[in-house]
């Protein structure tokens, strides 16, 4: 706990200080504490997204980042002290209550970071992603050692910027430190609910009820989580400035919005935001757009450069822009076993069963699934036949129907490809508490239930849970708890206790977990590091294996076509 603690107070004044400098550069003009650290996140992803084109996440860059800090500090000391006063005031003026409450939370996020990961993709591939980046930066075809490193997220790159592992090896928690920059966030506009009345920012406000939801991602870098969070705060600027846009909140917008799309491409539909804006303002907007679209083509760049590296193509998995292939991009036949299974696993079906369903069937099959599925693929169902009606009865305004149509698309497409609960379940959290929020807005029945949502976060994080009541993953079951012996020093970045060992294929030498959950997972193996039965499944069934293009490893790899009768 301590150490993480610790690991965070520089985060914290490394972001605010590059967040103070983009937005100096943006012509922001925010005041916000919490805003400023995400523009300071975002900042350092796009500096270690570029660094990583060209040489490792490691000391190298640690340097140049604190060099950075001094200089920005020198240059924007007073705009960066002026934030900590403001923010140390704000905080003098929260209500009793919601002070105990900012107090309770910081330290039960930082418990559960320090305790067993508990995300599985965590073992699949999180772990060995941020392992190459702090160790070669993007690696050239290095989807075709696995799979799943082809989705690399911005978050990623961004936790390998922030783990420090030339210092020490267990820092891993940059998720855990974005949902506390979400609860700051949301007190702040709660307390400002208590003056001004206005629903918004009681939504917004009430995102720590779903606190205990959050906490079971946060002791591993998910994507997921900056996600739900930063899709809140987007949220709450689009409904609070949708009539009154300035350039300065569309361009903040923006970037919230380009931060999403690069931590994963499942926020595709954010994407429409800035376009109903502009559209909207396109007389204030339109004269103003040159610094935007730079930033926005910046990021494309950047993704599709990353692309082309990791992946060998622009886009992954896709088959579109074939022409744009390398010599080291995965077959395509590989690229569709991967876009078959992510869509089948969503509907819990195999090929010969989804290729027999209509999309009735389908439909059927997807909301009857059981426990955790089920329940938010029926809420979210729910939701989108209920919301039209608390919209029209309570708050009749155009920004809203645009979120409740975005949410409505975004649930089409996930049904097209791969309709899990996790990636469309930020409108079902932010549109729950819309409903719950137009028919109690006491401020006597608020307050309270905040406080009360602390008590099953804190019995999840400190008495164990049997998880095979709610989770569908047999390797899910086993809920991570907060122990004494990481009250200093958290626990390792993986819940595996395995041993590695060492196979030869071709000219490839790699490490394989000896004994393994699941089919996917690699643990924290040294590098380069692959389940065994992976590479023989993928070499008997496509005839397809991973090959070093040369003798080191920062050259990456490439899949080998093996002869039929090899």
């Amino acid at each position: 706990m301590i150490l993480i603690a610790i690991s965070w107070i520089y985060i914290l004044f490394t972001t605010i200080n590059l967040g103070t400098g983009f937005d100096k550069i943006m012509g922001l003009k925010n005041n916000n504490f919490v805003i400023t650290s995400i523009l300071g996140l975002f900042s350092v992803t796009i500096l270690a997204s570029t660094w990583a084109i060209f040489g490792r996440i490691n000391i190298e860059f640690h340097s140049f980042l604190l060099l950075l800090n001094i200089i920005l500090l020198l240059r924007f000391r007073k705009p960066i002290f002026e934030i900590y006063q403001s923010f140390i005031l704000e905080l003098k003026q929260l209500q009793k209550t919601l002070k105990i409450v900012l107090i309770l939370i910081p330290l039960l996020i930082v418990a559960q970071c320090a305790s067993i990961p508990f995300v599985i993709d965590n073992e699949s591939y999180y772990i060995q992603t941020i392992k190459w980046l702090n160790e070669y930066g993007f690696v050239k075809g290095l989807v075709n050692l696995h799979l799943f490193y082809g989705q690399m997220s911005g978050w990623h790159i961004a936790q390998s910027a922030f783990n420090f592992s030339f210092l020490y090896k267990n820092f891993n928690d940059l998720s855990g430190f974005c949902l506390l920059l979400g609860n700051i966030f949301s007190i702040q506009k709660l307390n400002e609910y208590y003056k001004n009345n206005n629903k918004i920012y009681l939504i917004v406000g009430l995102l720590p009820l779903f606190n205990i939801f959050f906490f079971q991602f946060i002791s591993a870098p998910s994507p997921d989580i900056p996600v739900y969070i930063f899709s809140f705060i987007f949220f709450f600027y689009f409904l609070e400035n949708f009539k009154k846009v300035t350039i300065e909140s569309f361009n903040l917008m923006l970037v919230l919005i380009l931060f999403l799309l690069y931590i994963k491409n499942t926020t595709l539909t954010f994407a429409l935001f800035p376009i109903i804006l502009l559209l909207l303002n396109f007389k204030l907007i339109a004269p103003k757009l040159l610094k935007p679209v730079l930033l926005s083509l910046l990021m494309l760049l950047l993704f599709i450069i990353k692309n082309m590296i990791v992946c060998g193509s622009p886009i992954f998995p896709s088959k579109i822009v074939n022409s744009l292939a390398t010599t080291y991009s995965i077959p395509d036949v590989i690229q569709n076993f991967y876009y078959d299974q992510i869509k089948f696993y969503g509907f819990f079906v195999n090929r010969r069963q989804y290729d027999a369903m209509s999309f009735s069937q389908l439909f059927i099959q997807w909301i009857s699934l059981p426990k955790l599925n089920g329940l938010f693929n029926k809420i979210g169902v729910l939701l989108i036949l209920v919301t039209p009606f608390f919209i029209y009865k309570f708050q009749n305004k155009k920004a809203l129907w645009a979120l409740y149509f975005i949410m409505v698309l975004q649930l089409l497409l996930l049904f097209l490809t791969s309709p899990q609960y996790r990636f469309f379940i930020n409108f079902i959290l932010f549109f729950s508490l819309f409903c719950l929020t137009s028919i109690v807005s006491n401020k006597k029945i608020i307050q309270p239930l905040v406080v009360l949502s602390l008590i099953p976060t804190i019995i999840v994080l400190f008495l164990p849970i049997d998880l095979n009541r709610f989770s569908n993953h047999k390797f899910m079951m086993d809920i991570s708890n907060f122990k004494t012996e990481n009250i200093v020093f958290p626990f390792k970045n993986t819940k595996s206790n395995t041993a590695f060992e060492t196979h030869q294929l071709g000219n490839l030498k790699y490490y394989s977990p000896v004994k393994n959950d699941f089919f996917w997972a690699n643990g924290d193996g040294d590098l380069p590091c692959v389940e065994k039965q992976q590479l023989d499944y993928f070499e008997k069934y496509f005839r397809i294996i991973p090959q070093m293009r040369t003798n080191d490893l920062k050259d990456g790899f490439y899949a080998k076509k093996l002869p039929e009768n090899e």
